[in-house]
């Protein structure tokens, strides 16, 4: 597995990664036909199997574990993964990975230290996960967490100076009336919860999560714009400052629980589960990203919301009436008009009308949608990153 270089737009191929650039002419597109479904099954799995194996593992009867110890195993495990993913990159010498490391991460303090804010926002976001999901059904969650799009797209036009076409605008607005109709449901009782979940509780922190997803991602733009490191070195940089910030929140929110009934308190063969998927999942994903545009991107998550409701259907006992119908039908259309290419957006535009902003000569397109969520791996700027740092 070839880590990305920042500053490269394209990926070098690796043991058991096709390279396109590689192969012969008459296999080339056959290949990528094949990458691309692969690409899109891969999404949907993550995209879905997240949330779903969070809720099932919060809701569970007996001893609930502690969630800011499972987001601290995520990130210990994923920058370990990163960690032997750079080892392999130096053909296993030890030598070269402790110099290249010191370099990257010592001498280039500043780009490390550049980090702290995105991972600080991001360790948030993932106890924040935890708290939404467990207070709201799986496919509630799945339909309003695409806030992320709304949010990403309104900092990237504020911190970024992007536009956006009069068809993003309208798909955005059709996205949040969407969610709005779900938490209409969810608030009139449209399926019976559990005494101990707190739908309130549940859409602020989904809220606030995808307020710090949309920034996160946005900020982890801007400041790393034209910097270099591959993908693997972000990530362990990410890593690092992720499990040393999520031992701060574990100390503060739940240290004398931690200290007294064990670090793995509750720890089940469903709860590694998750934490595997976190660490994991998101790395899969920076693999075959590369291989999926923006309308697969956005159709795998249109998708996903479907397989989530699917299954809280038969795993939840979740019921599905015509306003949630609705509403997810609404957030699963914006999601598609957001993905739209530029070009297409345009001509789609044009039936009602010219384009309320322009993009002017020479500006970066718009925002486009990240199926994922933020650590590096996840979210508003991972496919960026795997061609070129964000600006990734």
């Amino acid at each position: 597995m070839a880590a990305v270089g920042a500053g490269s737009s394209t990926a070098a191929p690796g043991p058991g990664v096709v390279s396109a650039g590689a192969l012969e002419p008459g296999t080339t597109s056959a290949a990528h036909r094949r990458l691309k479904y692969i690409s899109l099954a891969v999404l949907v799995v993550q995209n879905a199997s997240l949330i779903l194996s969070i809720r099932y593992a919060r809701t569970l009867p007996g001893d609930r574990f502690f969630a800011t110890t499972a987001v601290v195993m995520a990130e210990v495990l994923k920058g370990l993964t990163c960690l032997l993913l750079l080892f392999a990159q130096k053909r296993g010498n030890l030598k070269h990975l402790v110099l290249f490391l010191h370099e990257a991460v010592l001498v280039q303090y500043v780009d490390t230290l550049k980090l702290a804010v995105p991972s600080l926002i991001y360790t948030l976001q993932n106890n924040l996960q935890y708290v939404a999901i467990s207070n709201l059904p799986a496919a509630t969650f799945q339909v309003t967490y695409q806030l992320k799009i709304l949010t990403t797209a309104l900092f990237s036009v504020l911190m970024l100076n992007r536009s956006l076409s009069r068809l993003q605008w309208a798909s955005l607005l059709l996205l949040f009336t969407g969610v709005a109709i779900v938490q209409a449901q969810q608030a009139g009782g449209g399926s019976p919860r559990p005494l101990d979940q707190n739908p309130g509780v549940g859409l602020a922190a989904v809220v606030a999560s995808c307020l710090s997803s949309g920034f996160a991602g946005v900020y982890f733009e801007k400041i790393l714009k034209g910097s270099s490191g591959s993908v693997w070195l972000r990530n362990l940089q990410l890593g690092l400052f992720g499990t040393a910030l999520g031992l701060v929140g574990l100390w503060w929110a739940e240290g004398t629980a931690v200290a007294h009934r064990g670090f793995f308190f509750g720890y089940t063969p469903a709860v590694w589960g998750v934490v595997l998927n976190q660490a994991f999942g998101g790395l899969l994903v920076a693999v075959v990203v590369k291989y999926a545009d923006n309308i697969l991107k956005g159709f795998a998550t249109s998708l996903s919301i479907v397989l989530s409701t699917v299954a809280s259907i038969r795993l939840f006992g979740f019921h599905v009436d015509p306003l949630f119908a609705l509403g997810a039908g609404l957030v699963i259309g914006a999601v598609y008009l957001y993905s739209l290419p530029r070009g297409t957006a345009k001509a789609i535009a044009s039936v009602s009308g010219p384009c309320m902003h322009q993009q002017p000569p020479g500006q970066p397109p718009p925002p486009q949608l990240s199926s994922h969520r933020g650590d590096l791996i996840t979210e508003p700027f991972l496919p960026k990153l795997l061609t070129k740092v964000k600006g990734s």
